[in-house]
């Protein structure tokens, strides 16, 4: 079923999210709960609108946290546009018109300034939702689109109590090195993951390295490319609903 009904916005472990869903089609309820990071430059809105456009059982609950970093104070509130952490936007891009390697030679650099941080603040906010959503990792499916798919991907990674599904839109691998060791402790765990191939931002062949990397150490990877660019296509959507639908039978 399509999903209808309002968007709450409250506090949750520091960041201020949109809950939508549930049985009160605000994020109530105890059902599966899907939590989508949004890219850099974005505002806090920007991912919300997807909820109505999955087919998913009506327990299923949504978060979209907003990042803590406000690029633009004067901004409507609506449509301020937000970091997770800081980037030096044209030094990724020189980089990827230098081609794949000197992309790559960016993944293989330690975290960037600030990831940790926002990492930590994830942490507390998934916290938060088992706290006060009755939302435990084991029923969460964690996720987001470019720099909030990074996120997503670190957070479960390297934490000691990792979400149930990690979702991957048009994401890149950072601090390489250190993901690739640490992927064989999610050894089984379910992942989709989308890259355009066209993608003018991140190329498509970082999110096949990302795929690669994941699916070495174990991880089960659906992979879907597609003919677009930085982006999430009708065809992801169609995909992802079923993906997180499938915690309600699993419980």
């Amino acid at each position: 079923m399509l999903a209808s009904g309002a968007v709450r916005t409250l506090t949750l472990g520091g960041l201020e999210v949109r809950l939508a869903g549930g049985t009160d089609r605000e994020g109530g309820g105890d059902g599966p709960l899907l939590v989508l990071l949004h890219g850099f430059g974005a505002p806090g809105t920007d991912l919300v609108p997807l909820w109505r456009s999955l087919r998913v059982p009506r327990e299923v609950r949504f978060a979209f946290p907003a990042a803590p970093l406000v690029l633009d104070p004067s901004a409507p509130d609506e449509f301020t546009p937000r970091a997770w952490w800081m980037i030096d936007i044209g030094r990724i891009q020189r980089a990827v018109q230098a081609g794949p390697d000197a992309a790559l030679a960016l993944a293989k650099e330690p975290p960037p300034q600030g990831m940790p941080e926002a990492r930590a603040k994830v942490e507390a906010f998934l916290d938060a939702c088992e706290t006060e959503l009755a939302a435990p990792r084991e029923r969460v499916v964690l996720g987001g689109f470019s720099q909030g798919s990074m996120l997503a991907c670190d957070v479960v990674l390297r934490s000691e109590r990792p979400p149930a599904r990690l979702v991957v839109m048009s994401g890149a691998p950072v601090s390489e090195p250190e993901w690739r060791s640490l992927a064989e402790k999610r050894s089984g765990l379910r992942v989709l993951q989308s890259h355009g191939r066209l993608d003018p931002v991140l190329p498509f062949s970082g999110g096949e390295y990302l795929r690669d990397l994941l699916q070495s150490g174990g991880l089960h990877v659906e992979w879907i490319p597609f003919g677009g660019g930085h982006g999430i296509p009708d065809g992801v959507l169609e995909r992802l609903g079923p993906f997180v639908a499938e915690l309600s039978t699993e419980a």
